[in-house]
């Protein structure tokens, strides 16, 4: 199997590091900080080089383009929300929207239109469980129930909201809907790693069913696989930087008269980070390798979402310790990267709600070993 990327995945890696170059500690703060929590030049410029249209059609790049993309925006903590308002709603658009509904995706790669997927919701463990419900409304929908936290629910022109389908039986089940941002009620927040967010109600609210007023639990399913692994891949970013950022330190700092990378246990201690950095990509590759072979396997990304929470939680631990008091100031990047890895655990279900998922796979098995 080869697992080299080919030119042009290695000159869209390039050309995206080049354009996120502008991103240091200083003026990431300054951005999230400000409204609308990213740069709107940046969010331009990414259109411009393709990447708000990945994975819309077999024309526009696959998964293998989403993950060397999202490897550079974790590796600088850009706050633009290439993931949650375009890539990862977009596709759902793509898979099961109808020829006017595709059409709207021409806006979001042009960087014109952002989405946001609207599925969990207060109360909720995990990603599992709808109470938002849609009722029919003489020829129309209207949708009912809160939505929170919905990434990039605060700067969203459009809405994809999961919710329950009124009947029984075959006409029972989760259908999604377009809706207008413009008509529900959303409290914007900054969540702790410097991202945004919202807490979306819907009262009586007009929408357009994606598609067909039909059980959409496969795209819903197909959706959450997709956002996973690109998640992973955005950690596999954020921690190949942090270990950077840890072993230059190691070789400047000083201590006694000499650089701290003469002391073995230190040393060691960024040899096992590597080892967890290492898996964690080979978990991140692989989950990505198996959508583009057209195998959106839930197994799956909870196995790579289960090493990248673990790697993750080890790298920013020992990231911290080993640049002392200076690791958890906000001057200073490798806190931030610390915090991004822990939101990025807890999106879609922390490492627990994996391994459940996974524990409830052992009798398919006919064989475990513990």
């Amino acid at each position: 199997m080869d697992f080299q990327l080919t030119d042009e995945q290695t000159l869209l890696a390039d050309t995206t590091r080049d354009l996120l170059s502008g991103y240091d500690t200083e003026k990431r703060n300054k951005v999230v900080e400000s409204e609308p929590g990213f740069d709107r030049q940046v969010w331009g410029q990414l259109a411009e080089i393709g990447v708000l249209g990945l994975g819309f059609d077999e024309d526009s790049g696959g998964q293998i383009e989403i993950m060397v993309v999202l490897n550079e925006i974790g590796r600088r903590l850009a706050p633009e929300p290439v993931l949650h308002g375009a890539i990862g709603p977009g596709a759902i658009i793509a898979e099961v929207g109808t020829d006017a509904q595709r059409a709207l995706l021409d806006e979001v790669a042009a960087g014109e239109r952002i989405l946001a997927f609207a599925h969990a919701e207060p109360g909720v463990r995990g990603t599992a469980g709808v109470t938002t419900s849609a009722t029919r409304n003489g020829d129309g929908w209207v949708l009912s129930g809160t939505k929170n936290p919905v990434l990039a629910g605060d700067v969203a022109d459009t809405l994809i909201v999961s919710a329950a389908l009124p009947g029984e039986g075959a006409e029972a089940g989760t259908g999604l809907f377009l809706v207008d941002a413009a008509n529900v009620t959303r409290t914007g927040y900054r969540t702790f790693d410097g991202q945004r967010g919202a807490q979306i109600t819907f009262d009586a609210t007009p929408a357009e069913p994606l598609g067909e007023a039909a059980d959409a639990g496969e795209a819903i399913a197909n959706a959450l696989v997709r956002i996973s692994a690109a998640l992973c891949a955005e950690a596999v970013g954020v921690m190949e930087e942090s270990l950077r950022l840890s072993t230059d330190y190691l070789k400047q700092r000083k201590q006694f008269g000499v650089t701290l990378s003469k002391f073995q246990t230190l040393t060691q201690r960024a040899a096992d980070m590597y080892m967890s950095l290492e898996l964690a990509r080979s978990m991140g590759t692989y989950a990505a390798m198996s959508i583009a072979d057209g195998e959106l396997n839930p197994v799956i990304a909870a196995r790579a979402k289960l090493q990248i929470g673990r790697s993750g939680r080890h790298i920013s631990q020992e990231s911290i310790q080993l640049h002392g008091g200076i690791g958890v100031t906000a001057e200073y990047p490798v806190g931030h990267y610390a915090a991004r890895l822990t939101a990025i655990e807890h999106t879609l279900g922390s490492s627990s709600d994996q391994l459940r998922t996974l524990v409830g796979q052992l009798d398919s098995y006919e064989i475990a070993t513990l």
